[in-house]
């Protein structure tokens, strides 16, 4: 084997294990914007929506809020006296920052034991899985977007138990997904002119 072609198989193989889905969208403020640029996107909301019952806008507000549409999104550091670094805030990766532990009870129990986080789809998938357990257990309609992400951001059992009501700051995060879910969805409605095929 050449050397040429032995470097650009080396160029090729560490190129592969960058960023699994790529930079996000450049354009965050406009679900059109993010579908043209991500075709793939709208096609994982999309089923997610059809298996699960989620709006896209709904799912389409969380990622923004938990990730920006970073497929290998990670919570900071923490450090001892400023300069030790004593590991992640949480386990929470990929676009829906889904935390260790309820993403392997997603596996087990949807049986998709090859999902991964910074795959869109099984993103989604699980986005869609999480807040039907939450319509099921808690009764919050799969189109309340505040309520929904309040419960996957406290948890089921900390929305049961009102644990956002002590974080103003977090009521506060809950309202701009809200009001964020719903500039999606009119965004969504204005490209569905445009063939888009959203609703």
């Amino acid at each position: 084997m050449s050397r040429t072609l032995r470097a650009v198989m080396i160029i090729l193989l560490v190129a592969s294990c960058g960023q699994r889905g790529g930079p996000p969208p450049s354009n965050l403020d406009n679900a059109c914007s993010i579908i043209e640029q991500r075709p793939n996107y709208l096609r994982a909301f999309s089923a997610t929506e059809r298996r699960w019952g989620v709006p896209v806008h709904v799912q389409m507000a969380t990622i923004h809020q938990e990730s920006s549409f970073r497929s290998d999104a990670r919570t900071p550091f923490r450090w001892t006296l400023g300069v030790i670094p004593m590991g992640r805030q949480s386990s929470a990766f990929g676009y829906s920052q889904a935390l260790d532990g309820t993403w392997d009870e997603y596996r087990r129990e949807t049986r998709r034991f090859g999902a991964r986080r910074d795959d869109i789809f099984d993103a989604t998938d699980f986005m869609g899985w999480y807040m039907t357990q939450s319509n099921r257990r808690l009764g919050i309609p799969l189109n309340d977007t505040r309520n929904q992400y309040l419960a996957y951001h406290e948890g089921r059992t900390g929305f049961a138990r009102g644990t956002y009501n002590s974080k103003p700051w977090l009521l506060r995060v809950a309202d701009r997904v809200e009001d964020r879910s719903r500039m999606y969805e009119a965004q969504l409605r204005a490209c569905n002119g445009r063939g888009f095929g959203v609703f």
